[in-house]
């Protein structure tokens, strides 16, 4: 019973932030006549406007992102080519991540950081994961695989860090940032307003259900560990 009920859980974190998105971008991607632009041409407005030239603003199938180390932001065809509310407040949010570099946010480049280590992390828990049971059948010693748990616990807490790390910069480049320059810059209605808030508050939830499902998953384990 304990199990289903976990794996409930487990099923609404992940599935249940996606399909929300899902639904809250869809009501506003609708194309809009009235519209100056599209995405990435309000991208790069905003870049030079706030003396940003060197970041390239490109589409990519790699999905919405900033990359402070190349200064590439990177949109979502249908972002980067659309005209609606949707591809608008994404290309402000990832130019607000733009500013976070210039800026020298510092949890950004903490982020950063931790996602190097964090990827270095997984792959050397993948090998030890491979190569622990291995070794424990070859030596019949029961501590190598209580190693096994240790090591999959640790790479999971860095990701979990990673997680929570994520959710006030993200915060930060929504609503310090993108909604405030939408806003005071004129660029949208005061009817649209609300929308992009939505829009935004829609993002954010899929990095809240991230920063849970590690630390569930991390708590499943340590459970494992102690029994």
């Amino acid at each position: 019973m304990r199990l289903i009920f976990i794996s409930m859980i487990v099923i609404v974190l992940v599935l249940g932030p996606q399909l929300w998105v899902w639904w809250v971008f869809k009501q506003y991607r609708q194309p809009r006549e009235d519209w100056p632009g599209t995405g990435g041409e309000l991208a790069r407005h905003l870049l030079n406007r706030f003396g940003l030239q060197e970041v390239r603003v490109e589409p990519t199938p790699m999905g919405d992102h900033y990359n402070p180390e190349t200064k590439f932001l990177g949109l979502s065809p249908q972002h980067f080519n659309g005209k609606s509310l949707t591809a608008a407040v994404i290309a402000a949010h990832e130019v607000g991540h733009a500013l976070q570099d210039h800026d020298g946010y510092s949890l950004l480049k903490d982020r950063t950081q931790l996602i190097k280590f964090a990827q270095k992390a997984e792959k050397a828990g993948s090998y030890l994961m491979l190569g622990m049971p291995i070794l424990a059948g070859i030596t019949m010693i029961p501590a190598v695989g209580l190693a096994v748990l240790v090591v999959a616990i640790g790479t999971m807490s860095v990701s979990a860090l990673v997680h929570l790390i994520t959710l006030p910069v993200e915060w930060n480049a929504s609503f310090r940032r993108a909604l405030p320059i939408l806003e005071e810059g004129g660029y949208l209605a005061p009817t649209d307003m609300e929308g992009a808030r939505r829009i935004l508050k829609a993002a954010a939830l899929t990095y809240v259900a991230s920063s849970l499902f590690s630390l569930v998953n991390m708590w499943r384990w340590i459970r494992l560990v102690r029994r």
